[in-house]
Protein backbone atom coordinates (compact mmCIF):
# COMPACT_ATOMS: atom_id res chain seq x y z
CA UNK A 1 0.00 0.00 0.00
CA UNK A 2 1.44 3.27 -1.25
CA UNK A 3 0.97 6.12 1.07
CA UNK A 4 1.51 9.96 0.70
CA UNK A 5 1.51 12.06 4.02
CA UNK A 6 1.91 15.43 3.91
CA UNK A 7 0.63 18.65 5.85
CA UNK A 8 0.49 21.92 6.54
CA UNK A 9 -0.63 22.78 3.20
CA UNK A 10 -2.06 26.58 4.27
CA UNK A 11 -3.66 27.55 0.40
CA UNK A 12 -4.32 30.01 -0.29
CA UNK A 13 -1.96 32.19 2.41
CA UNK A 14 1.47 30.63 1.82
CA UNK A 15 0.41 29.02 -1.74
CA UNK A 16 -1.76 29.47 -4.29
CA UNK A 17 -2.11 26.04 -4.72
CA UNK A 18 -0.75 23.12 -4.51
CA UNK A 19 2.51 21.67 -6.05
CA UNK A 20 1.90 19.76 -9.37
CA UNK A 21 4.33 16.53 -7.82
CA UNK A 22 2.51 16.43 -4.96
CA UNK A 23 -0.57 15.91 -7.04
CA UNK A 24 0.75 13.47 -9.23
CA UNK A 25 2.07 11.54 -5.55
CA UNK A 26 -1.81 11.74 -4.58
CA UNK A 27 -2.95 10.60 -7.83
CA UNK A 28 -0.41 7.63 -7.08
CA UNK A 29 -1.03 6.62 -3.73
CA UNK A 30 -3.73 4.41 -2.18
CA UNK A 31 -4.06 6.55 0.42
CA UNK A 32 -3.34 10.23 1.43
CA UNK A 33 -2.93 11.37 4.77
CA UNK A 34 -2.74 15.16 5.68
CA UNK A 35 -2.38 16.27 8.83
CA UNK A 36 -4.22 19.22 8.94
CA UNK A 37 -3.63 23.02 8.28
CA UNK A 38 -6.00 23.21 4.96
CA UNK A 39 -6.76 26.79 5.59
CA UNK A 40 -9.28 26.43 2.20
CA UNK A 41 -11.65 24.09 2.13
CA UNK A 42 -11.02 24.24 -1.87
CA UNK A 43 -7.37 21.87 -0.96
CA UNK A 44 -9.12 19.51 0.63
CA UNK A 45 -12.02 18.77 -2.14
CA UNK A 46 -8.97 19.15 -4.19
CA UNK A 47 -7.25 16.25 -2.79
CA UNK A 48 -10.92 14.37 -2.43
CA UNK A 49 -10.93 13.82 -5.92
CA UNK A 50 -7.20 13.18 -6.69
CA UNK A 51 -6.97 10.74 -4.04
CA UNK A 52 -8.86 6.99 -4.15
CA UNK A 53 -8.47 7.23 -0.38
CA UNK A 54 -7.69 10.83 1.84
CA UNK A 55 -7.09 10.17 5.74
CA UNK A 56 -7.28 14.02 7.13
CA UNK A 57 -7.47 16.07 10.24
CA UNK A 58 -7.99 19.55 10.78
CA UNK A 59 -5.28 22.05 12.38
CA UNK A 60 -5.38 25.24 14.14
CA UNK A 61 -5.37 27.37 11.06
CA UNK A 62 -8.69 25.79 9.94
CA UNK A 63 -12.02 27.04 10.60
CA UNK A 64 -15.45 25.78 10.85
CA UNK A 65 -15.80 24.48 7.62
CA UNK A 66 -13.26 22.53 7.65
CA UNK A 67 -13.59 21.14 11.09
CA UNK A 68 -17.24 20.41 10.34
CA UNK A 69 -15.83 17.81 7.44
CA UNK A 70 -12.20 16.39 9.48
CA UNK A 71 -12.21 14.95 12.88
CA UNK A 72 -9.52 16.64 15.03
CA UNK A 73 -7.61 12.95 15.63
CA UNK A 74 -8.37 10.09 12.96
CA UNK A 75 -7.84 6.30 13.01
CA UNK A 76 -6.79 3.80 9.96
CA UNK A 77 -5.74 0.94 9.32
CA UNK A 78 -3.37 0.77 6.54
CA UNK A 79 -0.95 -1.96 5.39
CA UNK A 80 -2.10 -4.32 8.71
CA UNK A 81 -0.77 -1.00 10.77
CA UNK A 82 -2.65 0.98 13.00
CA UNK A 83 -2.31 4.65 11.83
CA UNK A 84 -3.45 8.05 14.03
CA UNK A 85 -2.84 11.23 12.49
CA UNK A 86 -3.29 14.69 14.25
CA UNK A 87 -2.10 18.26 13.82
CA UNK A 88 -0.31 18.91 17.16
CA UNK A 89 1.95 17.46 19.39
CA UNK A 90 3.53 20.10 21.41
CA UNK A 91 7.04 21.02 21.41
CA UNK A 92 9.88 18.65 20.01
CA UNK A 93 11.36 18.39 23.75
CA UNK A 94 9.42 15.16 25.55
CA UNK A 95 7.28 14.56 22.42
CA UNK A 96 8.18 10.84 22.13
CA UNK A 97 6.69 10.36 25.93
CA UNK A 98 4.00 11.98 25.51
CA UNK A 99 2.85 10.50 22.28
CA UNK A 100 3.17 7.16 23.62
CA UNK A 101 1.40 7.86 26.74
CA UNK A 102 -1.21 9.80 23.96
CA UNK A 103 -1.41 6.84 22.40
CA UNK A 104 -0.75 4.21 23.77
CA UNK A 105 -2.66 1.90 20.90
CA UNK A 106 -0.93 2.71 17.82
CA UNK A 107 1.74 1.57 15.55
CA UNK A 108 2.21 5.57 13.48
CA UNK A 109 1.60 8.82 14.01
CA UNK A 110 1.53 10.97 11.36
CA UNK A 111 1.52 14.84 12.76
CA UNK A 112 2.18 18.07 11.81
CA UNK A 113 1.94 21.97 13.03
CA UNK A 114 5.94 22.78 12.79
CA UNK A 115 6.61 22.52 8.94
CA UNK A 116 9.32 20.23 10.31
CA UNK A 117 10.07 17.16 8.85
CA UNK A 118 10.37 14.28 12.03
CA UNK A 119 10.84 11.00 11.68
CA UNK A 120 11.60 9.14 15.04
CA UNK A 121 10.23 5.87 17.21
CA UNK A 122 9.53 6.45 20.79
CA UNK A 123 10.54 4.17 23.11
CA UNK A 124 6.97 2.23 23.49
CA UNK A 125 8.06 1.52 19.76
CA UNK A 126 5.58 4.64 17.90
CA UNK A 127 6.91 5.42 15.02
CA UNK A 128 6.23 9.34 14.63
CA UNK A 129 6.44 11.14 11.12
CA UNK A 130 5.91 14.56 10.46
CA UNK A 131 6.02 15.27 6.70
CA UNK A 132 7.22 18.79 7.21
CA UNK A 133 4.74 21.22 4.49
CA UNK A 134 4.68 21.19 0.46
CA UNK A 135 3.95 24.69 0.83
CA UNK A 136 5.82 26.61 3.89
CA UNK A 137 8.76 25.75 4.46
CA UNK A 138 9.66 28.11 7.39
CA UNK A 139 12.86 27.60 8.36
CA UNK A 140 13.95 24.67 6.42
CA UNK A 141 15.65 24.16 3.39
CA UNK A 142 12.95 22.49 1.12
CA UNK A 143 9.22 22.11 0.98
CA UNK A 144 8.84 18.71 1.53
CA UNK A 145 6.43 15.76 1.94
CA UNK A 146 6.27 11.84 2.82
CA UNK A 147 5.96 8.95 1.10
CA UNK A 148 5.78 5.40 2.37
CA UNK A 149 4.43 1.66 1.79
CA UNK A 150 2.91 0.10 4.24
CA UNK A 151 2.13 -3.67 4.01
CA UNK A 152 2.21 -7.01 6.10
CA UNK A 153 2.51 -4.62 9.52
CA UNK A 154 5.18 -3.23 8.37
CA UNK A 155 6.22 0.48 7.42
CA UNK A 156 8.59 0.91 4.52
CA UNK A 157 10.42 2.75 2.47
CA UNK A 158 9.51 5.94 4.47
CA UNK A 159 11.21 8.45 2.29
CA UNK A 160 11.16 12.69 2.64
CA UNK A 161 11.15 14.10 -0.87
CA UNK A 162 12.19 18.26 -1.45
CA UNK A 163 10.04 20.28 -3.10
CA UNK A 164 11.66 23.25 -5.50
CA UNK A 165 11.22 26.31 -4.55
CA UNK A 166 8.11 28.23 -5.84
Amino acid sequence: MRLLLTSDTHVPKRAGTLPDRLLDEARRADVVIHAGDWVDVATLDLLTRHARRLVGVYGNNDGPDLRARLPEVAHAELGGLRFGVVHETGPAPGRERRCDRRFPDLDVLVFGHSHIPWDTTTPGGLRLLNPGSPTDRRRQPTHTYLTAEAAAGRLTAVTLHDLPAR
